[in-house]
């Protein structure tokens, strides 16, 4: 039976601070508090040699952890530049062949800003050069890592929910990656309550099918916010900014999803996402 799974982003500061210092140890570390979930983080550019990263995705078998695989955040597919598009592929690539010896299945990519554009022309930049990686990733072989388009958090980047679910829309390879602390910032709270949540869940079936949306990846933290969006990550001792994750545990439990859900608080990750995952547990067994 397939399970929702959960996991941090990178490695919390528990981590090092229990004398760890290999990310190949962070698999083990993460199934003994649980969890089955693992994101490698690539934001600032792919670093991690092939000999690590085949080092990381073999712990990450032995200890049943599923890897997935953040790309750089400096992508930007709205851009028309050629130089830029060119640059914004082979970012991807360089995160897909990272992605063959982690053992990543699912690689994470920012959609970009919107710039001096319209909102109009940056969403058809965008949807063109997600064509473009998708058929670079396709020439390369290098299939076996979804592509998942997030929702982000200020309000001058492309990635709302419409967006995010129209992008995803145009190609069955595609998953969306829901960020519900992006969606809180960028709507001033509005991603607060169950109802909140079963209207995004309702917009992603209608406009990507059950299917895909039951198996959505997803990224979950409280994020302080004004009112141009998302200022930074914070942890689950805030209780200001939200948004609470009881809301999604309950609805994505009645609905049967499956998600897989990465936890982005600043600096407790893994130790916020075991609080995510009882929680879900405890609407399942409702």
């Amino acid at each position: 039976m397939i399970e929702a799974r959960f996991g941090p982003a990178g490695n919390s500061e528990s981590f090092a601070a229990e004398g760890f210092k290999k990310s190949e140890d962070a698999p083990a570390w993460i199934a003994a508090r649980g969890l089955t979930a693992f994101e490698y983080q690539c934001g600032r550019g792919v670093r991690c040699g092939e000999d690590t990263a085949k080092k990381i995705g073999a712990a990450a078998r032995a200890h049943g952890i599923q890897m997935s695989i953040h790309a750089p955040y400096f992508i930007n597919l709205s851009s028309e530049e050629s130089e830029r598009m060119e640059k914004n592929i082979g970012y991807v690539l360089d995160t897909a062949r990272l992605a063959v010896p982690l053992g990543a299945v699912r690689m994470v990519v920012h959609c970009g800003g919107q710039g001096k554009l319209t909102r109009e022309r940056a969403m058809r930049n965008t949807h063109e050069n997600v064509k473009n990686i998708l058929r670079a990733l396709e020439e390369e072989h290098l299939t076996g890592c979804a592509v998942c388009l997030e929702t982000m958090g200020k309000k001058s980047v492309l990635g709302s929910a419409e967006e995010v679910c129209e992008l995803v829309a145009a190609d069955e390879r595609l998953l969306p990656c829901i960020d519900f602390g992006h969606l809180n910032c960028r709507t001033g709270g509005g991603m607060s309550t169950r109802e909140d949540v079963a209207r995004l869940f309702d917009r992603l079936e209608n406009g990507i099918g059950a299917e895909r949306t039951r198996i959505l990846h997803a990224h979950f933290s409280h994020i302080e916010y004004n009112d141009k969006g998302e200022v930074r990550h914070l942890t689950f001792s805030d209780t200001v900014y939200g948004p609470d994750f009881l809301p999604v545990a309950q609805e994505t439990a009645a609905r049967g999803y499956t998600p897989t859900f990465i936890c982005e608080s600043a600096g407790t990750q893994a130790e916020d996402a075991r609080m995510m995952m009882d929680l879900y547990k405890k609407e399942t067994e409702k």
